[in-house]
């Protein structure tokens, strides 16, 4: 039974400050750590040789290390206590970031990106649980939630920039040690500034939950990314692995209703607030992970630009992003979250239909400001969406509460990329189907029609007149694909900013006292005292 115990609302100090301040660094850094390697893969594979089976490994199991172990380690971190595993995971991630920088053969680096994984699995709920405890006032926890989020998703577009400038002076081993110092820093000021915090009578942790949890995740992440890397031509396999993660899920529900201390606490769900947040993340995070993709790879391939020079122009939509996450948990605090959400999710979709507009005769800052509308409408629901999760739970499984955040995260953009993103490939590969050019040989025409990636791949050393005559077609082909995951994901969007502000529409502005018998619903930061008796066992 949670124990029933009135919400600490004291303000937080310097110290609490400064120790958001300490969370945020590997926050950042995990994100970076994401997209900084598509720009080291060719530098790292001139000198180690990987195939395209261990290249396709490299790039993989980091993301899924970090899907299949969040529930357990946020749970994990309930037990044995939030601060002990950040700087476990902390100690973890940087002993990985060394051997990955200094790795000899393509297995080597991919047993050090499965350590990376595993400890970046330990540090994302550890750092939201511990905000969560450190940050008492719901107005200053909404806030600091939204700079965490700021963080996370600021450090994708950061990651291109940094790598960028990192590749060009240094060898390819050095966007790794990246987390060296950050991590270092991390082991030095965490004892010092950040709490420990546990749930109390959590009981032992169950490893046949573990094992299922594991047997839920792997496949269906696994599944989603090949139906991303073309599975839909063979969609034997994919579907197979999603359908055996989707019996297993099945299997872990059915133990986990009837542990006493289960490893996801599913009462957590018959908090509407929860539930709907959850829905929120995992749907907005698909559409916006499938454009993402689809716009980092049209400035590259389509305008021509460098990743580095690509990264700097992303820039100005991670800005718009950060800003909209710091400043939508103040906004919420006169107006109610859902509201709120249900805003910055129309402005997506008023950038999702400029970004159908797009074609290879466009401005690129059209397709600029396409995304930037995009991200300002994203950031208010990953702040807020966060905020729901981790604040409706009750503080002992604070810990777990925000593992599903992030799982949440991390499945729905794998499934855009697999479905929406599978839809602007197919959308391509129509468009490029009968497409035939005397001069060009058939082994550049079967990867032209297949993907623009590919196509660029194959005719570098064609002449400049026939690459022009393929290319032309393949930018429009890439564009026309683009159009349709943006016009989708506007579909998408609308619906889910109606259906979100009738979930949340009770939800009241953060820190708002709750009125006497009104009905109406705690905000999202009051969730942990209000509802606390709704998930006490009778």
């Amino acid at each position: 039974m949670y124990e029933e115990t009135a919400p600490r609302t004291a303000g937080a100090g310097r110290r609490q400050w400064t120790g958001l301040a300490v969370l945020a660094l590997p926050t950042l850094l995990l994100s970076v750590d994401v997209s900084v390697l598509y720009l080291a893969l060719p530098h790292l594979s001139r000198d180690l040789g990987p195939s395209a089976t261990e290249q396709l490994w490299i790039m993989d199991i980091y993301g899924f290390m970090i899907a299949g172990f969040l529930v357990t380690m946020g749970t994990l971190g309930d037990r044995i206590g939030r601060r002990r595993l950040l700087l476990t995971g902390a100690a973890l991630f940087g002993l990985a970031s060394v051997l990955a920088a200094y790795s000899v053969s393509a297995e080597m680096l991919i047993a050090a990106r499965a350590a990376l994984g595993l400890a970046g699995a330990t540090l994302m709920p550890s750092t939201l649980a511990l905000i969560s405890h450190m940050f008492t006032d719901p107005r200053q926890r909404g806030i600091a939630i939204g700079v965490w989020m700021s963080c996370f998703m600021g450090g994708l577009a950061i990651g291109p920039v940094l790598g960028g400038a990192m590749l060009v002076n240094f060898w390819w081993g050095s966007v790794f040690l990246l987390g060296v110092p950050v991590m270092l820093l991390l082991l030095v000021t965490g004892p010092i500034l950040l709490p420990e915090s546990r749930a109390d009578d959590a009981g032992r942790l169950d490893w046949v939950s573990v094992a299922l949890s594991l047997a839920t995740l792997l496949p269906v992440v696994y599944g989603l990314k090949e139906f991303a890397a073309g599975g839909t031509q063979d969609p034997v396999l994919p579907g197979a692995a999603v359908a055996v993660g989707v019996l297993f899920g099945v299997l872990f529900v059915r133990r986990q209703r009837r542990l006493a201390n289960p490893l996801m606490d599913l009462r957590l769900f018959s908090s509407r607030a929860f539930s709907a947040a959850l829905a929120v993340l995992l749907l907005g995070s698909a559409a916006y992970g499938a454009i993402m993709l689809f716009v980092s790879q049209y400035i590259q391939l389509v305008e021509g630009l460098s990743p580095f020079r690509a990264g700097l122009w992303l820039m100005v939509p991670a800005l718009a992003m950060v800003l909209a996450s710091v400043t939508a948990p103040i906004i919420s605090q006169r107006v109610r979250p859902g509201t709120v959400i249900a805003v910055g999710l129309l402005v997506s979709t008023v950038g999702f239909l400029v970004l159908s507009q797009v074609d290879p005769t466009s401005a690129l800052a059209l397709t600029v400001v396409g995304f930037t509308l995009v991200s300002l409408g994203v950031g208010p629901f990953g702040a807020l969406g966060t905020d729901m999760v981790v604040s409706s739970a009750p503080a002992d499984k604070a810990g777990a509460a925000a593992s599903m955040s992030e799982t949440s995260n991390e499945l729905g953009i794998a499934l855009g990329v697999a479905l929406l993103g599978s839809a602007g490939s197919a959308v391509y590969r129509y468009q490029m189907g009968d497409l035939r050019v005397a001069d060009a040989p058939g082994q550049v025409l079967e990867p032209l029609r297949e993907s623009l990636v590919g196509a660029v791949e194959s005719m570098a050393d064609l002449p400049a007149a026939v690459t022009a005559d393929l290319l032309g077609p393949a930018h429009a082909a890439f564009a026309d694909g683009m159009n349709t995951v943006a016009l989708l994901s506007a579909v998408l969007f609308t619906v889910l900013a109606l259906a979100g502000w009738a979930a949340l529409r009770h939800v009241r502005p953060i820190g708002e006292d709750v009125p006497a018998d009104t009905g109406t619903e705690p905000s999202p930061a009051d969730h942990r005292a209000s509802e606390r008796p709704q998930l006490a066992e009778d």
